[in-house]
Order: structure tokens, then sequence, then C-alpha cells
């Protein structure tokens, strides 16, 4: 058991460090940002979608906006589409389990907003719909995925692409992106630092 934690941090650390010198994510973390501020301040909003542990992602994002992360300061209009059990099997029973990211999208989505599609393998079906459904209403595609992206690469307009292919690890790199960039929205925001 002990050389199992042992294993599994010293796995961690490595994916941190691989992130920690990635000069490229660095920039490309920022100009996600400045998509999202942007939308924001245009008063659009984000959307955020994936499965299983990707959901809880989106969840999680969505709340960091419109509750706080860091201070306290006016909610921002964040919106999981993995939330609202109602729709959800609704869409599921009327249309199939593909389309409940992507009904919703057509429903909620304006053109000026941004969609954070999450999957680790870059090829959830439900996820490539969404996307297709958000680039044809205009909204900007924000991609998280594992190191190969999958299909849903070439139609993110930016594309997180954690350096693991491993599901725990790139869920872990995904978390730490995720917070990274709702701290970085508030801290832009709204120019505060944290306390």
């Amino acid at each position: 058991m002990t050389q199992f934690i042992r294993q599994e941090l010293s796995s961690s650390l490595d994916l941190v460090r691989k992130l920690s010198e990635d000069n490229a994510l660095h920039r490309q973390i920022e100009a996600v940002v400045g998509l999202c501020t942007r939308a924001l301040r245009a008063e659009k909003k984000i959307l955020f979608a994936g499965n299983g542990g990707s959901a809880a992602d989106a969840q999680h994002w969505a709340g960091e906006l419109v509750s706080r992360f860091y201070f306290d300061r006016p909610g921002l209009p964040g919106i999981a589409l993995t939330t609202d059990s109602s729709i959800l099997t609704a869409i599921g029973n009327d249309y199939g389990y593909d389309y409940v990211f992507a009904r919703q999208v057509e429903a909620l989505g304006c053109e000026g907003d941004v969609f954070f599609a999450i999957s680790t393998s870059g090829n959830s079906a439900n996820i490539l719909r969404a996307i297709h459904a958000a680039k044809e209403r205009g909204i900007t595609v924000v991609g998280f995925t594992g190191a190969g992206g999958g299909n849903m690469l070439e139609h993110c307009d930016e594309c997180f692409r954690m350096p693991s292919d491993s599901t725990p690890k790139i869920q872990e790199g995904h978390e730490l992106l995720g917070h990274m960039i709702c701290a970085l929205i508030e801290k832009d925001m709204f120019g505060h630092d944290r306390d």
C-alpha cells in the first residue's frame, strides 16, 4: 500500500512539473482567461459540460464563478449543463444520451458565450455534439482532454491537453487548470489579489 501511495504521488508531481514547465500552456491559459473575461464583460456566459468526473468539474467550476473563489464579489454567469435531472432525462429519453448537452447548448447558448467541453478521451459523443452545436451558434469552445486530444481537438478554439494517458491524472490536471482559470477570471474581472 505504501508503495502505491508513493507511486501515485510521484505521478501527480510529474504531471504538475510538466504543466509548470510548459510555457506554451501558460500562454494558452492567459488566452482562455482573456476569452472568458471579454465574454463576461459583454454580458455573455460560460457553459460547462462533461461526463462522470468531468461532470463534477463542470459543476465545480460553474460554482466557483457563480459564488466566489478567493474573495467576495458579484456572481458571474457560469452554467453547468450537467445538473438538471429533469432536462437530462427528458433529452435522454426523447433524443438519446448523445444529445443531452447539445440540446441545452441550443436552448441556452448565445453567440459570444464560451463553452468548456470536458472529455478525458476527447471522444465522448455527447460532448462532440455539444461542440458542434456551440460552433453553429458562434460560441467559443474551450476543450479539456488528454494527451492525444481525440476527435474534439480539431473542433475546439482552444484545447488543453494534459500530458498523460491515464484518466485519473488527466482529471487531476483538468482540476488544477480549471481552478487556476477561475481564479484568474476573478482577478481580471475585479482587480483583486487573493487574501
